[in-house]
């Protein structure tokens, strides 16, 4: 394939990734994503933002490397991702209280 052609694809796809991506930066009626929801409460005081969570949990879990949050909006709860000596511990935080309702590896 010669270097004209193939600049031509790369932009057609450039061009239409922008184009599919467009409507959901948009999309007014999209419903917000698990962390988008997990914002939204911390914004309005009905429960702690990540920031805060973290601030708690992560003292106690020293040795340990923090891979990183998740949030389920049904649960209204955080679970957070460490690994330490190739084990990975999942520790499940109530995002009202900021309580360890759950430890699992």
């Amino acid at each position: 394939m010669n270097r004209p052609v193939s600049r031509s694809v790369l932009l057609l796809a450039v061009a239409a990734l922008c184009g599919l991506a467009a409507p959901a930066a948009a999309g007014q009626d999209q419903p917000l994503s698990d962390q988008g929801e997990a914002r939204r409460e911390a914004k309005a005081g009905t429960q702690l933002s990540l920031r805060e969570i973290e601030r708690r949990i992560l003292p106690q879990m020293q040795g340990s490397e923090y891979l990183g949050p998740a949030y389920d909006s049904t649960a209204r709860a955080y679970r957070l991702k460490f690994i330490r000596d190739g084990r990975v511990t999942y520790v499940d935080v109530d995002a009202r209280t900021g309580r360890v309702i759950g430890r699992s590896r």
